[in-house]
C-alpha cells in the first residue's frame, strides 16, 4: 500500500513540475515580448499611438496692414470665430454635415460651397463650414460636440476698413480665392485666405499674404477634441504703408460731396499720391463676409459706377485742361514762340462748320500766356493746325499722357491721345476738323485724372516725374520716395517757363478762368487751368442759341477739370480734379482743388513722415467680434 501511494506522488511531482516548467516558458515568453513592445520597440508605438491621437493643420496667417504716410490704418483684421470640418477625422463625415446643419443656419448657397471644397480638397485641408458665428451658434456646437466629430471652432480674422468707402479704390478689398486659385495655391485653400482684388490689397497681394502657421490638436477615438498641443500662427503679412495722406483722402471725398468724380494729388517732387479719390464709393469690407445680392445689383444699376475707380481707369476727355500740353508741342515744333500773337474774332470758319469760342467771345490778338489766361478756344484751333495731331501726340506721352505710367496699382488705363497712324488703321478719315477739337482736349482724345495730374506735375517741376502710391513695405522705403530721382524731361526751359507764367494768370488775375479758386497763404500762390469738356454734341440750333448746358439733364452735361500746382516758386503738390457733368471747371472742379492745395500747404504731408512708416495703431488684430 505505502508502495503504490510513493509511486503516485513520484507521478504528480513529474507532472506539476513539467505543467510548472510550461507555465514559466509562457510567462517567459510574455515578459519577453512585454520588453519587446515597451522597451526595444517604444519609440515605435510611441510614434504609431501619437499618429493616432494628434492631428495637425495648417492655419491662415494674419494678413499685413495697410496703413497711409503716418501710420493711420487703412486696412487691418478683426477676430472672429468660425466653424472648420476635418473630414479626416470624421468616421460619417455626411451624418456630421447634417448635424451640424441642423444645429447651424447654413445657407443652400452655402452647402453647395461646402460640398465643393469637400470634394475637391485634401481631408488633411480643413474646410469651412460657417464664418462669423455669434454666441448662439458657438453654444449649439459646443453643447452637441460627441454628435460633431471633426468640426472645429477657432479664432478667425476679417477684414476691415476704418476709412470705409472713402479710401476704398485706393486700398482695394479683399475676397475668397476661386475655385481655381484654391487649386493652383494649396495655401489659398485654407479657411480665412483671402486674395487681393483690387487697389493696393490687389498690388500687393503677394507681400500682405504672410506664411501659414500649423495647430496640432489631441482627439479620442470619436474624433472629439481632447486638448490644443501647440499652435504656431505661421508669418503675418508685411505691413505696407502707402503715400497717402488720410487726412487728404476724406477732404477729397468730402469736397466731392454727392458730386460723381475724381480727386488725384500729388508730391510733384516724388510722383507720390498723396490723395486718390473716387466718388461714389462703396464699402469694401462686405466684400469679405460677401456682398447682399440686392447691394450688388443697387451697384450695378447705378448710372455713377461706384465700384469703378475713376481716378485711375475713368476716361474723360480733358477740354482746356490739354492746352498746355498742345502749347509746348507746338513751340518745340518751332510753330509758335511764347510772344506769337494771335487774333480771336469768337469763332474759327473751316470749310463749311464754324468753330466757337467759348460763349462766342472774341478774345481779340493776344499772346500764349493770355490765351492760357482766358482759356480762348480760337487761340488754340489755330495752334492745332499749325502743329498737328502727331506733334500733339509726341508732346502728350512725354508728359505722361496716352502712354502706360507703371504706376503701382491695377487696372490703371493709359488712356488716348489719338496719332494719323491711330487713325489709319481704325479706318478713320482724319480731317482738319478733327485736328481743331483736339486742340482744345475734344474729339478722340480720353485721360484719366491721373494722368493729368501727372502732366501739371510735369510741368511744374520739367522732370519725368511717375505716380505710385506704395511708400514702404516692412518699413523699407521703395524707390521713387525720394526727391531727385526723375529724370529731367526733353523740353526747353523758356518754352515751360511760358506756360507755367499763362497758368499762373489763369488763377491770380482778375482776368484768369480760375480766379476764384486763388489761394494766398504767406505768400503761397497756385498755379492752374480750368476745364469744360463736352459729352454731348451741341446741335447747330443749340450754338446758334448759345445753349445753356445747366438746363441739360445731368447726363448730358459737360464734364468739369481743373489741374494745379503749387507753390509756383517751388512746385511740391500738383492736382487734377474731375466732376462728371459738374458743367464748368471754374465753379465746381476748381474749389476743390483750392481747398485741397490749402490744407496740404497749412500740413506739408509730403514734408513730414512718421520714423520708419510705424503705424501709429500698435495693435495689429482688433479683439474678437461678436464674442
Amino acid at each position: 500500500m505505502s508502495r503504490r501511494v510513493a509511486k503516485d506522488r513520484s507521478a504528480f511531482s513529474r507532472r506539476a513540475l513539467l505543467i510548472g516548467a510550461g507555465e514559466a516558458a509562457v510567462f517567459a515568453a510574455i515578459g519577453a515580448r512585454l520588453y519587446d513592445l515597451q522597451v526595444t520597440q517604444h519609440g515605435k508605438y510611441a510614434l504609431l499611438a501619437r499618429q493616432n491621437s494628434i492631428s495637425e493643420r495648417l492655419v491662415a496667417p494674419e494678413r499685413g496692414l495697410i496703413t497711409d504716410r503716418f501710420g493711420a490704418i487703412l486696412a487691418g483684421n478683426q477676430q472672429h470665430w468660425r466653424a472648420l470640418f476635418m473630414q479626416a477625422l470624421s468616421p460619417e463625415p455626411q451624418a456630421v454635415l447634417q448635424n451640424f446643419f441642423a444645429l447651424v443656419n447654413v445657407t443652400d448657397e452655402e452647402k453647395a460651397r461646402i460640398a465643393q471644397d469637400l470634394a475637391s480638397r485634401p481631408g488633411y485641408i480643413p474646410v469651412l463650414l460657417k464664418d462669423f458665428l455669434d454666441w448662439q451658434d458657438m453654444a449649439a456646437i459646443e453643447v452637441n460636440t460627441p454628435n460633431l466629430p471633426g468640426v472645429v471652432v477657432e479664432v478667425g480674422a476679417s477684414r476691415i476698413y476704418p476709412l470705409g468707402p472713402q479710401a476704398a479704390h485706393a486700398v482695394g478689398y479683399v475676397a475668397r480665392p476661386n475655385q481655381a486659385e484654391a487649386a493652383a495655391d494649396t495655401v489659398l485653400a485654407l479657411p480665412g485666405m483671402r486674395v487681393g482684388r483690387t487697389g493696393a490689397e490687389d498690388e500687393q497681394d503677394q507681400v500682405l499674404r504672410g506664411q501659414p502657421g500649423f495647430v496640432q490638436t489631441e482627439t479620442n477615438v470619436h474624433g472629439e477634441l481632447v486638448r490644443e498641443v501647440a499652435h504656431d500662427a505661421g508669418i503675418a503679412g508685411e505691413t505696407v504703408t502707402l503715400s497717402l495722406d488720410a487726412g487728404l483722402q476724406q477732404l477729397a471725398v468730402q469736397s466731392l460731396a454727392d458730386n460723381t468724380g475724381a480727386v488725384v494729388m500729388l508730391d510733384a517732387t516724388t510722383g507720390e499720391i498723396l490723395a486718390l479719390a473716387s466718388t461714389p464709393g462703396f464699402d469694401p469690407g462686405l466684400f469679405d463676409r460677401g456682398v447682399p445680392s440686392a447691394i450688388w445689383n443697387d451697384w450695378m444699376a447705378d448710372a455713377r459706377h461706384p465700384l469703378l475707380n475713376k481716378a485711375t481707369s475713368g476716361l474723360f476727355a480733358p477740354g482746356s485742361t490739354f492746352k498746355p500740353t498742345v502749347a509746348l508741342a507746338a513751340m518745340k515744333a518751332g510753330k509758335l514762340t511764347p510772344d506769337t500773337i494771335l487774333t480771336c474774332t469768337g469763332s474759327l470758319t473751316l470749310g463749311d462748320h464754324v468753330f466757337w469760342c467759348d460763349n462766342h467771345v472774341a478774345h481779340g490778338s493776344i499772346p500764349l500766356a493770355t490765351a492760357l489766361q482766358v482759356s480762348c478756344d480760337v487761340f488754340f484751333y489755330q495752334v492745332a493746325l499749325m502743329v498737328g495731331i502727331d506733334h500733339m501726340a509726341e508732346m502728350a506721352s512725354k508728359l505722361g499722357l496716352g502712354v502706360d505710367l507703371g504706376a503701382d496699382l491695377p487696372n490703371v488705363a493709359s488712356g488716348l491721345v489719338p496719332t494719323l497712324e491711330w487713325a489709319r488703321h481704325r479706318g478713320i478719315h482724319w480731317a482738319e476738323g478733327s485736328t481743331v477739337v483736339q486742340g482744345i482736349g475734344q474729339g478722340y482724345t480720353q485721360l484719366t485724372p491721373l494722368a493729368l495730374a501727372t502732366m501739371i506735375a510735369r510741368v511744374a517741376t520739367g522732370n519725368a516725374v511717375g505716380p505710385h502710391i506704395t511708400r514702404r513695405i516692412g518699413g523699407v522705403l521703395q524707390g521713387g520716395s525720394s526727391p531727385g530721382v526723375w529724370p529731367a524731361l526733353d523740353i526747353d526751359d523758356t518754352h515751360l517757363a511760358a506756360v507755367r507764367q499763362g497758368l499762373f494768370e489763369v488763377v491770380n488775375t482778375p482776368a484768369g478762368t480760375g480766379y476764384g479758386a486763388r489761394i494766398d497763404l504767406g505768400g503761397v500762390q497756385m498755379a492752374g487751368k480750368t476745364g469744360t469738356a463736352q459729352v454731348h454734341n451741341n446741335t447747330a440750333a443749340e450754338k446758334q442759341k448759345n445753349f445753356n448746358d445747366m438746363t441739360m439733364v445731368w447726363e448730358q452735361r459737360p464734364n468739369a477739370l481743373f489741374v494745379a500746382y503749387a507753390p509756383i516758386e517751388q512746385p511740391r503738390y500738383a492736382i487734377a480734379v474731375v466732376v462728371e457733368h459738374g458743367n464748368f471747371g471754374a465753379q465746381t472742379a476748381a474749389p476743390i482743388a483750392k481747398a485741397m492745395m490749402t490744407y496740404a500747404i497749412q500740413n506739408d504731408p509730403a514734408g513730414r513722415d512718421s520714423p520708419l512708416g510705424v503705424p501709429l495703431q500698435s495693435a495689429q488684430t482688433l479683439p474678437v467680434s461678436g464674442a
